[in-house]
């Protein structure tokens, strides 16, 4: 396994554990709902020996209501942290643009109503400097 796949993982796993953590759920619990049997959220969580497919990762995501993304992406791990897990030199691809971050919340409609009009002008933001770096490519 390649290191940032190790390090993927490993942000995988201590996200699931943050949020069973907050949410005061454990993980027999969480392999009732997503349908991953717990001898393998154990090994995934607490030895972090399993090597987790996609289609488990989408079934731990969907029974958390996280979006697969964040459970990758969103880390409390400082940028020297990752560094030196992965080794110096490479880094972890994102899916967002320079100067963006995903986050996840869980809010009230109304507060909800308001994010997704921030994230609809993020988007808007995007794609207006997506656009301009490849005019100047040009």
């Amino acid at each position: 396994m390649s290191q940032v796949s190790s390090a993927y993982k490993l942000i995988f796993f201590t996200n699931v554990l943050k949020i069973l953590n907050e949410r005061k759920m454990t993980k027999g619990e969480l392999s009732e709902i997503s349908g991953v049997s717990p001898s393998f959220l154990s090994d995934l969580t607490t030895t972090g020996k399993a090597n987790p497919s996609l289609e488990i990762m989408e079934q731990i995501a969907s029974a958390l209501n996280v979006p697969l993304p964040a459970l990758l992406e969103i880390t409390d791990m400082s940028d020297a942290s990752i560094q030196q897990l992965i080794g110096g030199g490479t880094k972890l691809p994102k899916s967002t643009p320079k100067g963006f971050q995903r986050v996840t919340a869980t809010l009230p409609e109304h507060r909800a109503f308001l994010v997704r009009k921030w994230q609809e002008e993020a988007s808007s933001a995007s794609r207006k400097n997506s656009a301009k770096k490849e005019e100047k490519s040009e």
